[in-house]
């Protein structure tokens, strides 16, 4: 299958090694992956912030980028969730059928979702000799419904200890813009995760969106504590940290 890749622009920025990972993934398994270069955000930080008319621009050179491609598989749930929920909501505010159908055409997947749903794959053959625990960030948990696709991946490599997180299902406290307007209840929150955290004896937590685990590392650092962060699809494509 020939796959398009959508980075995100968050980790195209911070986070690199996410996207060098997925296309390593991918091609182990056996599909083409392209990377459109003209692709930038997707335009949810600026939907949910109240920049509607920069988000449907956004929305507009997203799908030009993408139109007619098979599928497009992101590493960011947030993006997923944002082309497939938001996207219909931004053509309605901008009175835009032609952005609602463009939308409405495009097959985006999370990265999880893909390899499971799509190509019904749950061992990618990889190996990573660590006690990992997971943490479910709130758009792929709560707006796309991944469910135990992470888990089930996570489970099939070996030398991997996966252990549950405590209360799992609360948010980190980034969100965006939400954990620079609301700075003290965001920190409060990532203290509550970052101690369930360390309470699991993980050496490394893993989720599917890197904006959360910037949140979250930058928790944990000030902690000194030994715990790392890493991307899910690093995990998968053996290409994180030994």
């Amino acid at each position: 299958m020939r796959v398009a890749l959508f980075v995100a622009c968050f980790d195209d920025a911070m986070f690199p090694g996410t996207g060098k990972a997925v296309t390593a993934l991918l091609e182990r398994l056996g599909h083409e992956v392209a990377y459109p270069p003209a692709q930038t955000c997707c335009g949810q930080v600026h939907w949910t912030t109240g920049y509607h008319r920069e988000a449907a621009g956004l929305a507009r050179a997203f799908t030009g980028v993408f139109d007619g491609r098979e599928v497009v598989v992101t590493p960011s749930a947030s993006c997923a969730a944002a082309v497939r929920d938001a996207y219909p909501r931004i053509a309605r505010t901008a009175r835009d059928p032609a952005l609602a159908r463009a939308a409405e055409g495009l097959a985006v997947y999370e990265l999880t979702e893909f390899l499971v749903d799509v190509l019904g794959v749950t061992d990618v053959g990889a190996y990573f000799p660590h006690r990992v625990t997971y943490h479910p960030t709130c758009q792929s948990a709560r707006t796309l419904g991944v469910a135990d696709r992470p888990l089930r991946l996570l489970r099939a490599v070996r030398g991997l200890d996966l252990v549950e997180l405590p209360a799992a299902g609360e948010c980190c406290g980034f969100g965006g813009a939400f954990a620079m307007k609301n700075a003290d209840v965001s920190v409060a929150m990532v203290a509550d995760k970052v101690r369930h955290i360390r309470d699991t004896g993980a050496d490394v937590v893993c989720a599917v969106d890197n904006s959360c685990l910037a949140h979250i590392g930058g928790a944990l650092s000030r902690l000194r504590g030994g715990v790392r962060v890493l991307h899910l699809a690093e995990i998968l494509a053996g290409t994180g940290p030994s």
